[in-house]
């Protein structure tokens, strides 16, 4: 099969979770229902946040970034999958599919280093409690935030940059809902080796390091409850990592899910249903992991809510 030059592709065609059309109005009205309500729901945990003097700690200003990330994932995913369904078409052109995988790259580079940073903060807090408010100070806060995104930048813009090298042949049907790195490289008909290895350095780099920050957290924070004496002061001192403990578990079990799923099956449609776990379904249950774990978030989110319905 002759490569085509990449400068004359003008669009990409996704596949989407199912070829079934009696299927697509299901996909839809399930898609447009979880990304209203991760929308919506994080939306309120950013709101609540920014308007309780109470939440102002590192620890809410960690998850109103997180939830601010996971908006904007779904975002760069959902609407453009949802227009496709709803005017029964597949095309995404060449620019929109780079822009889609720079920005899938950015929040999911992200979404692994503000959960490592809050699990740092978590064993601060619980190992350094009389030292936290020194060592957590708003400025460490912004640079740990600000670093964490600059290396999501840098990391999406490397892996999109080293993309326009590439050169595609004439199948260009991605079976997947979204434009995402890996699938695009299997289309590819130029060699792909530099890009084979960047993926899997970075990939062991920027998730090795943060799950390893996670593990090395938790197993100090462990260490410290199980020192202390009375059995309330464990409970509560284990119940403020609860809530991140639950969102690490989602989405490194659901990310952990999809690999295991490319492994064991040669099926792309099956990784692309997978994948909707831990780029969906994850964003979406965050913000009732955080608020349903937490009486300071839902007495904020009740104040928040009360404001809101007496001013309507």
């Amino acid at each position: 099969m002759e490569a085509r030059n990449k400068t004359v592709i003008s669009e990409f065609l996704l596949l989407g979770l199912t070829d079934d059309p009696q299927l697509q109005p299901l996909i839809f009205n399930l898609f447009l229902a979880m990304y209203l309500v991760t929308v919506l729901g994080n939306l309120l945990i950013i709101l609540a946040v920014s308007s309780d003097s109470h939440l102002h700690t590192p620890m809410y200003f960690f998850l109103s970034n997180l939830s601010f990330n996971d908006i904007c994932l779904s975002t760069t995913i959902i609407p453009k999958m949802l227009v496709n369904i709803q005017a029964q078409e597949q095309g995404i052109t060449y620019t929109e599919c780079l822009c889609q995988v720079y920005f899938v790259l950015v929040c999911t580079v992200l979404e692994n280093f503000l959960l490592s940073v809050m699990a740092y903060d978590r064993y601060v807090a619980i190992c350094h409690p009389l030292r936290y408010r020194v060592i957590m100070s708003p400025c460490l806060c912004v640079l740990l935030v600000l670093g964490s995104v600059f290396i999501s930048v840098v990391d999406a813009l490397v892996h999109t940059l080293m993309l326009l090298w590439v050169s595609f042949c004439a199948d260009l049907e991605i079976p997947h809902f979204f434009c995402e790195l890996a699938p695009l490289i299997k289309l590819a008909c130029s060699d792909t080796l530099i890009n084979n290895i960047l993926v899997y350095f970075v990939v062991t780099l920027f998730a090795g390091v943060p799950v390893f920050g996670i593990i090395f957290s938790y197993i100090r924070i462990v260490s410290s409850i199980l020192r202390i004496p009375s059995s309330k002061g464990r409970y509560k001192a284990f119940s403020t990592c609860g809530s991140h403990l639950s969102a690490v578990s989602l989405f490194y079990g659901t990310g952990f899910g999809v690999y295991i799923s490319a492994a064991v099956t040669d099926s792309t449609r099956k990784m692309a249903v997978a994948s909707v776990m831990y780029s969906v379904v994850t964003q979406m249950l965050n913000p009732f992991i955080y608020s349903l774990r937490s009486r300071d978030m839902k007495e904020a989110l009740r104040k928040l809510l009360g404001r809101t319905a007496s001013v309507l």
